[in-house]
């Protein structure tokens, strides 16, 4: 990931791919419109992430915006067509809803880096991403009271397990922006950086986790994705049973143990599950 990717040098509207070492970035670039989702951005996140899973180089994902701002939300001017469910024929989530559980759904982590405004379908696409970094000057907003729609199901669900019923009536409700410190406080973020540092940090944050053992990033979102979800108690020991068994056929188990012992940093080597 370059630290100072700014003004896109390709057309607008656009979603694309940096890569640096194991860490990949996936980059909103609408600059023009302060980085707004079109439909065919919003058409692009299940491909481009099918290509950061299949790429075993990748170990990290970051989300951003080019330029100063994260997203402030779907295209209004073709909402009504973004949030268009064909199945059903009715506006119930449509491109929205099938990029924010490729998001969700992905499973290496991914981290969204919140500069700038994160507005509407914008703050969608962070609430599905695993840990939210924002910058000192951060603006978040869930807006759909001013404009007179309701969010896609799966944006709601995320917002309420993230922020609590009563936060999310409130954010919904008002449609009120708040600053970084604010949206912590309130479960938007998961951390507050100083914003002379920001994009270092978030790069070193990167960096750190895809020094960590995979194999336990991946177990563990999988398995508290599928608590999230309100998978039963029997479910949930059946996919803990899966992990368990993966872990037989990894390495980094015994990677991890005689690092530790000989007091250095473990190399680990898991890339995907395997059939144990």
């Amino acid at each position: 990931m370059s630290a100072d990717v700014v003004e896109s040098e390709g057309r607008p509207g656009v979603l694309r791919i940096e890569q640096s070492g194991p860490v990949a970035t996936l980059i909103m670039d609408n600059p023009g419109m302060r980085n707004a989702i079109t439909a065919d951005m919003w058409q692009q996140f299940e491909d481009r992430l099918a290509q950061l899973d299949a790429d075993d180089s990748v170990k990290v994902v970051v989300v951003r915006g080019a330029g100063e701002h994260f997203s402030a939300g779907a295209d209004i001017a073709s909402v009504q067509r973004i949030l268009h469910d064909p199945a059903t024929g009715q506006s119930s989530g449509g491109d929205i809803t099938v990029a924010e559980n490729a998001l969700a759904h992905f499973r290496k982590p991914v981290i969204a880096a919140v500069d700038g405004y994160c507005v509407g379908g914008g703050w969608q696409i962070a609430g599905a991403c695993d840990i939210r970094l924002a910058s000192e000057r951060a603006t978040y907003g869930i807006t759909p009271a001013k404009i007179g729609i309701v969010y896609p199901l799966s944006g709601i669900k995320r917002l309420v397990e993230l922020a609590g019923p009563a936060t999310a009536k409130y954010l919904l409700f008002s449609g009120d922006f708040v600053d970084a410190r604010e949206a912590q406080r309130l479960g938007l973020a998961t951390k507050v950086l100083a914003m002379d540092s920001f994009w270092q940090e978030v790069h070193a944050f990167a960096l750190h986790l895809g020094a960590r053992s995979q194999f336990s990033a991946q177990g563990h979102k999988a398995l508290i994705n599928a608590m999230s979800a309100g998978a039963g108690d029997a479910a949930v020991a059946e996919l803990s049973a899966y992990w368990q068994g993966q872990m037989a056929v990894s390495e980094d188990a015994a990677i991890g143990v005689a690092a530790f012992l000989a007091k250095e940093t473990p190399t680990f080597t898991w890339l995907r599950p395997r059939n144990p």
